[in-house]
């Protein structure tokens, strides 16, 4: 099993490799980069981008000029009629003053160092940026996983005894109806009718917290973080559970039919004891396995509609926000780190099903 692990870590390196390098390929064709959005501000909005840049000083690289005293360039959109120098110390601000290839190899040098540099439209650095971020994301993923493994797992037994029963159909057409209808879809209902919108107020709008949380007492904090989950996490549950009652409901038919399971009830076992003591750990080992992977999967996936629909300031609102301004530090920082987890959470999973299931051996398999 070292060996594997070892070779799958090895493997990991032009994997990752490969997702920066395509990803920072596409963004030197991507209109609108950084640059550009600074000049758009500072033609459309008198100088917030330079404000925002200098720390309020309102100009780049620290030196007093007035950016329009040159012929232009036109390098750039809407750069005519701005001083060429003034353009080429944003470049060196952003760091495209260098050549392409040299710009991207410094910062996978950066990267492996967890080094992610500072934003470039926010006076903090982008780790701190995504740490500060990440509770929230945390918390949508982690009840996510548990609520949808809370609900599937003890339906999907249910709907695999009871298969071809009314009570199968008629939880099949719900399970459907619910992966069918988009998360986001579902949240917006939920704010227009439980949100203040056209019916009932019962739930807040936006946020994870009341404002006075701080002065709640303990059971008060809890009951206040809860309510304000209440919406997102129902919105995004309907659909998480959806796969995962199905794979289970499969997994026990499987093995329902299986010799073992047969000679067990001629033994005069119970239905319980045949289901909990036999046929539980086989079929619930491609279930239990992915329970990883379906972590990440809400973790990185699921909250970015639904964190922008209920203003939930988490890791996918700042990824979203990142794209728009074009603040690539912040972009490529959270591309890099979920593809490095998911990467190793897929290898967890593998391991899990060893751990689970010691008759799996992948080190007699090709990786």
């Amino acid at each position: 099993m070292g060996a594997y692990v070892l070779r799958r870590i090895l493997l990991m390196i032009p994997t990752l490799f490969g997702i920066m390098a395509i990803s920072f390929a596409v963004i030197q064709f991507a209109p609108g980069g950084p640059v550009e959005q600074v000049i758009a501000k500072l033609t459309g909005q008198g100088g917030d981008a330079g404000d925002r840049l200098s720390g309020g000083g309102g100009d780049v690289g620290g030196n007093n000029f007035d950016p329009a005293g040159g012929e232009g360039s036109s390098k750039y959109r809407g750069a005519q009629g701005l001083d060429p120098e003034f353009i080429a110390k944003l470049e060196k601000q952003f760091g495209f003053d260098k050549p392409p290839l040299e710009r991207f190899f410094m910062m996978l040098w950066n990267y492996i160092r967890f080094d992610f540099g500072d934003s470039y439209f926010r006076d903090v650095s982008v780790l701190d940026l995504i740490l500060e971020k990440m509770p929230v994301s945390i918390s949508l993923g982690i009840w996510i996983t548990l609520l949808s493994y809370l609900i599937s797992i003890p339906l999907g037994i249910r709907k695999a005894v009871k298969d071809g029963s009314s009570f199968d159909i008629w939880t099949s057409g719900i399970i459907i109806i619910g992966y069918a209808i988009p998360a986001f879809l579902f949240a917006i209902l939920l704010m227009v009718l439980f949100a203040g919108g056209s019916f009932f107020d019962w739930f807040p709008l936006r946020g994870l917290t009341s404002e006075n949380f701080d002065q709640l007492s303990l059971g008060g904090k809890v009951l206040d973080y809860l309510w304000h989950l209440a919406l997102p996490l129902t919105a995004l549950v309907l659909s998480a559970f959806a796969t995962t009652t199905l794979l289970t409901k499969n997994s026990f038919l499987d093995e329902i039919r299986k010799q073992y399971v047969v000679t067990a009830r001629a033994k005069g076992l119970s239905q319980r004891q045949v289901l909990y003591g036999h046929v539980f750990r086989n079929a619930m080992l491609i279930v239990i396995a992915g329970f990883p992977g379906a972590f990440i999967s809400a973790f990185f996936t699921g909250s970015l509609l639904i964190e922008n629909i209920f203003s939930l300031d988490g890791l996918g609102l700042l990824g979203f926000r990142s794209v728009l301004d074009r603040d690539y530090p912040v972009v490529f920082a959270n591309l890099y780190i979920f593809s490095l987890m998911g990467l190793f959470v897929s290898l967890i999973s593998d391991l899990t099903y060893t751990w689970i299931d010691p008759r799996i051996d992948f080190e007699r398999r090709d990786v």
